[in-house]
């Protein structure tokens, strides 16, 4: 529940409905409150003089009526115009009109036409209504008026006009602000897409000129990334076909050179280095395109590459690897992170004092993800320093022994889950050691 209102208070559309909506019940109210408030003694005058002129025509008409027929009179003026004429006693039961500004105004108006000692009524002997005494002939009577003739507009109609005016308003809300966060709800998602290492789709050039502006920018800056990464896979390729060729002419002449076993072995570890160091640079920069990308089974792979890493003679690997758990992606780079990652914790994982490297490779669904962790038993990495190990070109040789290479390891892993719309996080043990933890979505 909280998380629900979390999300409504920071969505961009729920702001903006809401904003709406407060705005149109706030002017809305104002509105009837000022409609009510000008309105009410203009109309209370109104009504009075209204009444007032009732009354005149109706003690007119009885009086000029003949006596014999005023029975007949006062039953049409009930029927026809809803007037009833009861004569005033003292021991009649009166109850008072409802309390209210308005009609309280229009007595006040009937007072100052008919007279200080008119007296009203909402209720004369059980007959309800709006009852205003007048004199005819030396004697009191009752005039009645149905009360919804004098009452103004109830609450309960003014809550229902209000109901309906603000669902309309709402709808209406519901329509502006679709149409205002609908561009930027597009370029949120091209966005997110383009932080997943994915290329969106050109955005649509249209609507105002400062959507279309955003829009043309924006399509523009995805052009020029693609360029770039074009760019630079090139090059790095043409630096890997340039290095590598002398590299391997070297190797070539080291073969061939009357040189001791020590002095040959050392400048052999000196090339395979530098050729590894290339080739992390193009594992780095190289693209990943998912129109390659395939049902690949995880929980496979990850098997294969534990117990090809297993065999070797200093590295102990205890795997909890869940059957049958499928992901989209490519198999090839796949195996590479995983490989990259048991290697990385045979070299730096190593418990102080220990013959081997104990490394737990586990693999779980968990929700929509597919979870793979390797964790080593060794002297972690100081938690100062964990934010910098996904950046390229760090290496923490204090921390985690000698490195060989460019410090692209973990960067290229996290490049390629990434691309795979994963994520990577890395932390220490409780227990000691460091743990590397992969989430992709499952198929």
């Amino acid at each position: 529940m909280l998380n629900r209102l979390t999300w409504l208070s920071s969505g961009l559309f729920w702001r903006t409905f809401v904003l709406l909506t407060f705005l149109i019940t706030v002017s809305m109210a104002v509105w009837i409150s000022s409609i009510t408030i000008v309105e009410r003694t203009p109309h209370a005058r109104q009504l009075a003089a209204q009444i007032v002129s009732i009354i005149t025509l109706t003690r007119t008409a009885l009086a000029n009526s003949d006596p014999e027929l005023r029975r007949e009179l006062l039953l049409d003026l009930k029927e026809s115009e809803g007037v009833k004429i009861l004569p005033l006693e003292d021991s009649d039961t009166i109850q008072p009109p409802p309390d209210s500004e308005t009609i309280a105004e229009v007595e006040a108006a009937i007072r100052l036409k008919m007279g200080a000692q008119t007296r009203f009524a909402g209720d004369i002997n059980g007959h309800e209504g709006f009852w205003i005494s007048f004199v005819m002939e030396g004697d009191p009577y009752w005039l009645g008026l149905e009360r919804q003739r004098v009452e103004h507009t109830s609450g309960i109609q003014w809550v229902g006009w209000a109901s309906l005016t603000l669902v309309i308003s709402m709808l209406g809300a519901v329509f502006i602000t679709r149409l205002i966060n609908q561009p930027l709800s597009r370029l949120n998602a091209a966005t997110q897409k383009l932080a997943k290492g994915k290329t969106p789709e050109p955005l649509p050039e249209t609507g105002a000129e400062e959507i279309r502006s955003t829009y043309r920018s924006f399509n523009q800056m995805v052009a020029d990334l693609a360029q770039v990464e074009s760019d630079r896979a090139l090059v790095l390729a043409g630096i890997s076909h340039d290095l590598r060729t002398p590299l391997a002419r070297m190797q070539l002449e080291l073969e061939m050179a009357n040189l001791t076993d020590d002095a040959r072995q050392g400048m052999q570890s000196d090339l395979n280095q530098m050729d590894a160091i290339i080739g992390q640079f193009l594992d780095y920069a190289k693209p990943t395109d998912e129109a390659n990308f395939t049902l690949v089974d995880l929980s496979a792979v990850l098997r294969e590459c534990a117990q090809a890493a297993g065999r070797m003679p200093d590295l102990n690997i205890k795997a909890e690897i869940s059957d049958g758990v499928q992901v989209s992606g490519h198999e090839t780079d796949l195996r590479r992170v995983f490989n990259n990652l048991m290697e990385n914790a045979r070299r730096y994982g190593k418990a102080p004092g220990a013959d081997a490297t104990e490394l737990d490779v586990l693999c779980h669904v968990n929700g929509d993800n597919a979870i793979v962790k390797i964790a080593d038993h060794g002297s972690g990495v100081p938690d100062s320093e964990i934010d910098r190990l996904l950046r390229p070109f760090t290496r923490l040789d204090a921390a985690r022994g000698q490195a060989n290479g460019a410090g692209l390891g973990l960067a290229i892993v996290d490049r390629v889950v990434r691309r795979h719309g994963g994520k990577m996080r890395v932390r220490n043990r409780s227990s000691g050691g460091f743990v590397v933890e992969i989430g992709i979505p499952k198929i």
